[in-house]
């Protein structure tokens, strides 16, 4: 049986849906009300609080606690100044992800790394005979992701005298001011303006409530995972277990993927020291990869005809897909899978993640997706496009 989070007491009451999910072992709610769309609206339109507890949470620290970080990750850590944050994948020695998630410079020699899986181990034995200590810190830190448009002006409500203003994207602050210790970062996982707050599970309720009166008169709304799901997609973010598959699950040597294969080459940096899988990402850029992620825009007008001729509208709108589904190039041949699928409320778009042909990842490359109409499979015609689908200038502004 899942556990509960420290705002569960919060949560439990306020999901009238009964809807919940395991996440990492934890109750996360799917939905709070029975229909996900006004939850959805709150992340685009206002501000939407978001249990993020679950994730796990390592502190590395020590005089070589940089070294360390560094030889586990493909950017380069260095380059950070303290209260700074990345987002970075980290890899095996055959150059595959193994997990992705933040990390966090508190000081040269204290870092905080987020993950959506158990790392421990991994890090420990990537720590063996250097002078760094990993603890995990997963139970001590309560988290809440605050997202949307008007999340800063909540914010500024509940810590008045703190610089929130001013705090950089991918940048993190401490204050005392509620009343409790709280640590601010300007992060998020919706590709809206957005902060993650991380407190003590003793002061979680505390800072639930506190947020739940300053931003009731802005529209806040708590937000379950089938609203972040839309948004994360719009947003391009990938999600380990559907967008790729952790190395150290993947049951076939097809299912391994690699940054470069993840779009996500422009976090492997060569400029630094040895770090996992540096040799087998070298050869990779050097030749080549075979895959690439990419954006599809699935052509409207086409798939409400492919509707239409069973007298149905077409049945995409609601919650997101993470059911793998086939790519074909022009001619037929499959090229690559469709890994995440929504339709796009703001946006009035149906798009997708997918995994394709580095030949076919070019935006402006027409392909043809797989899509069961009436138990029928058909293809409607797609495009490659730019990721992110949707990138609000207030993200960073």
């Amino acid at each position: 049986m899942p556990l509960a989070t420290p705002f569960h007491d919060r949560t439990a009451v306020l999901n009238d849906n009964l809807e919940w999910r395991n996440w990492s072992g934890y109750f996360a709610a799917g939905t709070y009300e029975p229909n996900h769309e006004r939850e959805y609206w709150a992340i685009r339109n206002a501000a939407a609080l978001i249990d993020i507890s679950p994730l796990f949470k390592y502190d590395l620290t020590g005089p070589d606690a940089l070294k360390l970080v560094n030889k586990v990750i493909t950017r380069n850590v260095s380059k950070c100044i303290d209260g700074q944050i990345i987002y970075t994948p980290w890899c095996d020695k055959t150059g595959h992800i193994i997990d992705d998630g933040t990390v966090w410079r508190i000081s040269k020699q204290h870092f905080r790394i987020t993950a959506a899986d158990p790392n421990l181990r991994w890090f420990q034995d990537n720590g063996f005979g250097l002078r760094a200590v990993v603890k995990d810190i997963s139970t001590n830190l309560a988290a809440l992701a605050l997202q949307g448009p008007l999340a800063g002006q909540i914010l500024r409500e509940l810590v008045p005298n703190t610089k929130v203003a001013s705090l950089e994207y991918y940048h993190l602050l401490t204050t005392k001011e509620p009343g409790f210790p709280l640590t601010i970062t300007r992060t998020g996982f919706t590709g809206d303006l957005g902060y993650e707050l991380w407190v003590s599970p003793e002061f979680a309720l505390s800072l639930w409530d506190s947020l739940i009166v300053k931003g009731h008169r802005y529209g806040l709304l708590p937000a379950g995972m089938v609203a972040l799901d839309i948004a994360r997609i719009e947003a391009g973010l990938l999600l380990i277990e559907v967008d790729y598959i952790s190395s150290k699950r993947a049951l076939t040597e097809a299912r391994l993927s690699s940054p470069f294969e993840a779009g996500l080459g422009w976090t492997v940096a060569f400029d630094k020291g040895p770090f996992n899988g540096r040799k087998a990402l070298a050869a990779e850029r050097e030749a080549g990869p075979k895959w690439d992620l990419v954006g599809l825009e699935i052509d409207w007008p086409a798939l409400e005809q492919l509707f239409a001729a069973h007298d149905l509208p077409p049945l995409v709108a609601g919650r997101s897909s993470r059911v793998a589904v086939p790519v074909y190039n022009q001619i037929g041949r499959q090229i690559g899978q469709i890994t995440s699928s929504t339709f796009s409320p703001i946006l009035k778009r149906y798009i997708a993640l997918a995994t394709v042909e580095k030949a076919y990842a070019k935006p402006g490359i027409k392909l043809q997706v797989e899509l069961t109409v009436e138990y029928m499979r058909q293809t409607c015609p797609a495009e490659v496009v730019q990721r992110p689908f949707y990138n609000p200038a207030h993200k960073k502004g």
